[in-house]
């Protein structure tokens, strides 16, 4: 497993980057993943414009009292895929939040799902909304959920 620095950049740091380039800079460990990586086992593995990836390995620390990982696992990756995929369009300085997350379960995880990818793809960038698309697949590519999102873009001032 990699060795991951974890953490949260000043807003200065996080402003002098693009969207892109300050995922890529994740991924390079140029900056620390975000602290939500280390709680939930996830970490940014890919990000090119308006594509972005996330893998996680749910465990038994996921489950819900029922048994079985709790269905927040795959809502957090693809919210984190969704939202960056847009992420990978901001310019420096741009800022944006989700409006809206629709989830889809298809199965469940278990401990023994193995790895599991979450891969967020733009589907439209306007000036201040933009929507993508993405789904949760184990190594084999058996789907386990797929989403849709909808975000707000504030763009930089000046």
């Amino acid at each position: 497993m990699a060795d991951y620095s974890y953490g949260v950049v000043d807003s200065d740091v996080l402003k002098s980057y693009d969207g892109l380039g300050f995922l890529q800079a994740i991924i390079a460990g140029t900056v620390p993943q975000p602290p939500i990586s280390e709680i939930m086992g996830f970490h940014l593995t890919e990000a090119e414009p308006g594509r972005v990836v996330f893998e996680g390995l749910p465990n038994l620390q996921h489950y819900n009292p029922i048994g079985s990982v709790h269905g927040g696992f795959a809502a957090t990756l693809l919210d984190s895929a969704l939202g960056c995929a847009i992420f990978s369009t901001l310019h420096k300085g741009d800022a944006w939040t989700t409006l809206e997350l629709k989830l889809n379960y298809v199965r469940g995880m278990s401990h023994d799902t193995g790895p599991v990818r979450a891969e967020g793809r733009i589907i439209h960038r306007g000036r201040t909304v933009a929507t993508s698309e993405g789904d949760l697949k184990d190594s084999a590519g058996k789907l386990y959920a797929h989403a849709t999102t909808t975000c707000m873009i504030f763009p930089a001032k000046g």
